[in-house]
């Protein structure tokens, strides 16, 4: 196992290879590339016949938000345009020492290529969306845990690292959002939204407005009306 000051981003060529980032393993192969942080413990195995373009950045080649995105993402899907360039770039380096020009030229291509597959919404992007469509709903821990198909201590690992905050907090957020959105434009009842998005009566519904707004709910319509 071994760590470096730069930036490292291990693309396949032909063949697999077994590495692990950070404590996070996982297989490389023709579709998959993996990202290296600086500073992050790795160590990989060849899987029989095998070759490797291992790129390396420094830090100041790349913006805070990419090296912040990969960091975070680790393992990466290699696009068809990225596996032109990787194929690219090894034949190049084959025939002749690649010159410092065609790998300065290469390099963001090539990460442009692999950032830019669309990435599938986290558990969480999927929970939220749920909740925010229904906030009326029993949203519980365990219900939450469900939906995104987690148990109920990995819901709020998740809560803290990607949101910083805990599951009952952004579902206080979302209902006083809808409420508020639906104070501007409807003439519901008070207790109707009340009901609606979860509370248990206007009553709490009140007391959730006016510590986030410092108005009532009849106030607060009352001020986007005038």
């Amino acid at each position: 196992m071994h760590r470096h000051d730069h930036v490292q981003l291990v693309a396949p060529v032909f063949g697999q290879l077994e590495i692990e980032v950070g404590g996070r393993g996982g297989r490389l192969d023709m579709a998959r590339a993996a990202f290296v942080a600086p500073g992050a413990d790795h160590v990989q195995a060849g899987d029989g016949a095998n070759r490797f373009l291992v790129v390396d950045c420094s830090l100041a080649d790349l913006d805070e938000a990419t090296v912040e995105r990969m960091s975070r993402q680790v393992f990466m899907p290699i696009s068809p345009a990225a596996r032109r360039l990787i194929e690219f770039v090894d034949l190049s380096g084959r025939q002749q020492p690649m010159s410092s020009t065609t790998a300065w030229r290469c390099t963001p291509l090539l990460l442009e290529a692999l950032l830019d597959v669309p990435q599938a919404p986290s558990r969480l992007e999927v929970l939220k969306r749920r909740m925010e469509a229904e906030p009326g709903l029993n949203w519980s821990v365990a219900a939450m845990a469900r939906t995104a198909g987690v148990s109920a201590s990995r819901l709020h690992s998740l809560f803290r690292s990607e949101l910083g905050q805990t599951p009952q907090q952004l579902l206080s957020a979302l209902r006083l959002r809808a409420v508020q959105e639906a104070l501007a434009s409807s003439n519901a009842s008070i207790a109707e939204l009340a009901f609606r998005v979860g509370y248990s009566d206007q009553s709490a519904l009140t007391r959730a407005m006016r510590r986030a707004t410092g108005l009532t709910p009849a106030a607060y319509r009352r001020r986007l009306r005038q």
